[in-house]
């Protein structure tokens, strides 16, 4: 089981946004993307859907627009999961590309599709206000998905020792001690 690992991302994704060095400050997609290419196909939807929904409960912002992004990321995950599969070996430019079509995807139906519907703007005001806005989505998440992602993909979600039956028999031993 990776429980831990899911828990020490959400903890590590929603930490960093909390900081808001500058906006769109999302590592969600650097870390979905190594959850899509090596877990069960439910795993990194869930993920990225309890990423965005517990965000939102943290900073009290709860309402339809937590629905319609926790929706959209983990579509996305369900993508780029049957993607990965198709692939075969995944590789870095495989990640960076995800990563630049899930943001324009994600930054389309939450910018210009959901937010006329949800904020009474036109569909023209919302995709050139959204041009800026997913300009610096794209840079977040090229740098995420090039410092974050290979950590993750190597590091963490391999590593025998973050797996949770690992993490418990320590636990044991250390109260039998």
């Amino acid at each position: 089981m990776k429980i831990l690992k899911y828990v020490l991302s959400i903890l590590f994704c929603n930490a960093y946004r909390l900081l808001r060095f500058i906006p769109n400050n999302d590592p969600i997609m650097g870390c979905m993307l190594p959850f899509a290419r090596q877990d069960n196909w439910w795993k990194a939807p869930l993920f990225a859907f309890v990423t965005m929904v517990s965000f939102d409960f943290i900073t009290m912002r709860v309402g339809a627009w937590t629905g319609v992004t926790a929706i959209t990321y983990a579509c996305l995950a369900i993508m780029f999961h049957f993607t990965y599969k198709r692939i075969g070996t995944v590789k870095l430019r495989h990640y960076l590309g995800s990563g630049i079509v899930g943001v324009l995807i994600f930054d389309f139906v939450t910018g210009v599709i959901a937010g006329p519907a949800m904020f009474g703007i036109s569909i023209a005001q919302a995709a050139i206000g959204q041009i800026p806005f997913t300009v610096m989505h794209l840079l977040t998440v090229t740098f995420f998905v090039l410092l974050i992602t290979p950590i993750l993909d190597r590091t963490v979600i391999n590593n025998t020792i973050l797996e949770d039956a690992t993490i418990i028999n320590r636990l044991k031993f250390l109260v039998r001690a």
